[in-house]
Order: C-alpha cells, then structure tokens, then sequence
C-alpha cells in the first residue's frame, strides 16, 4: 500500500502515528469522502475481499464500496501505520436473518501499540460512526445517529446504530474473521437474487452532521432535525446526484438507470397491495 496515496484519496494531512487522536481523524476523513456503495453490483462486476482489489477501486479509481471493501482497506491501512487492526466478520441482524447473515459484514478491533484496550472501527456500514467506540457495553451519539455496543446472553457483542425508533445492528465474537466465510458470503451478496445488494443501488456518505442516502430512485439527507427526500426523474439525474452528493464519477450508472425503475415500480406496487 502507498500510504501517501490512501491519505490523499481520504483528504488528510495529520502525522501517521498510531494514537488514538489519529485513529479518529482517519476515521472520520474516511467515512467523509469514500462512500459506502454497490454499483459494482448492479452493474455485474465481481468483487472480492482482497484488500489489493479494494486498495485499487478506491484509491486508484476514486471508487467507494462496501464493507468488504472497505473495512478491508482501512484496516490494512491503520496495520501500515502501526495500529494492531484484527479483521472480524460479524452478522449484519442476525435475530431477524438467521444463518444467511453469517459473516455478510466485515468490521475491525483496533488496538494502540502497548495498550490492550480494544476499540470497535468501522468505516463500512454506511457511516453512521464518527469516531472509535471501546469494546464497553455504552451508548454514544454521534449526530445524527445514536450508536452503541451490547453484550449478548451467548457472549457475543452487538453493535447497533439508530435514527430515531427503528435500530440496525450486527453482531460479532471477539476472535480473528473467518476468511473463507467471508468470501463465500461475499460471493452470495453480489450475485444471490434475494440478496438486498442485488435488488436495489444504494450509495451512503457521512457529512458531519448529516447522512446522505441514495436507495434506488430516492434520495434522501438525515439531520437531527428530520429527513428530506426527493425521487430521481432520469438517469442524468442518477449521474449529477452521485457525482454530487456522493463525490462519484460514474458515467455507467446510467447504464442501470431502467432497472432502478422497474424495481421501485415493484416496490411501490408491493407496498400499496392491499393486505391479504
């Protein structure tokens, strides 16, 4: 990894030394410019875990993606840097998904030089964290979120993000990612029909006090003062709003625009179908 590189795709200029003050500025320099993504999906590209494959997508090509991707990167990063950064794989709503939801998420323990304290950092779920969390049962508010850690009756943490009443989570052990589990996970989020990365774009990016979110056609900005959404009416309209709202130069995502149609026609059909 070229290190000078990844620090200026990410916008920062801070000395790399491994503390925690640096732990969180690379956090939130991350997760402000590199935006949690799927159009590789929904164009049919393949994607790995391999960190390599996901240095070049986003600091070379000036992609973002997704957690494989992502917390991929950034923890190969901080191991440069001096950090001990273990990749965990962790199960995003495993109450509600079951055994499908194992290791479809990859998420990071990170540890200073000298200092047993563990610190739970993820810059690939979408970018609700703004700065690291210690492995402590504890609510934290990270406006326009408020996130936290739980410990489970089986032992096992869960780390939880909530924008008013409906809460997202995933839970986690405390021991070193099972490689394959990933990749085999990995494999059936990008190609599996059932899979949500399959069935719908979605683009993500932190602001300091705001979530930027595109699902399909509607895009949306959440603040602590409430949601505005707008729907996309055209496929330049897709282009302009990643390129920016989400500082992405993608010319091909036109290329899914009708499929994003067609899939919130289904939607909005679904959801307005009376009950049975």
């Amino acid at each position: 990894m070229n290190l000078r590189d990844y620090f200026e795709r990410i916008g920062w200029s801070g000395l790399a030394t491994p503390t925690l003050d640096t732990l969180g500025a690379l956090l939130r320099a991350h997760n402000h410019t590199v935006p949690f993504e799927n159009l590789d999906v929904q164009l049919g590209n393949s994607l790995t875990t391999e960190v390599e494959d996901a240095y070049d997508k986003i600091v070379n090509r000036g992609r973002g993606g997704w957690c494989y991707e992502q917390n991929g990167l950034f923890g190969w990063a901080l191991s440069q840097i001096g950090f001990d950064a273990r990749r965990i794989a962790a199960s995003v709503m495993r109450a509600h998904r079951g055994p499908t939801s194992h290791a479809n998420h990859l998420t990071l323990l990170v540890s200073l030089p000298h200092d047993d304290t563990r610190w739970l950092v993820d810059v690939g779920f979408g970018g609700s964290m703004l700065q690291p969390i210690r492995l402590l049962e504890d609510t934290h508010y990270h406006a326009p979120f408020t996130i936290g850690l739980r410990q489970l009756e089986d032992g096992s943490w869960q780390f939880w993000e909530s924008l008013g009443d409906d809460e997202f989570s995933f839970d986690f052990e405390d021991a070193p990612a099972d490689e394959h589990a990933m990749s085999v996970r990995c494999h059936y989020l990008q190609t599996n029909p059932e899979s949500g990365f399959v069935q719908k774009l979605v683009c993500q990016l932190r602001r300091p006090d705001a979530h930027v979110i595109l699902r399909g056609r509607i895009f949306s900005i959440v603040t602590k003062d409430g949601e505005r959404k707008r729907l996309l009416d055209s496929s330049d309209d897709l282009v302009a709003t990643l390129r920016d709202e989400f500082n992405l130069i993608a010319p091909e995502a036109a290329s899914v625009w009708a499929k994003i149609c067609e899939r919130h026609e289904q939607f909005s059909a679904q959801n307005q179908a009376p009950d049975s």
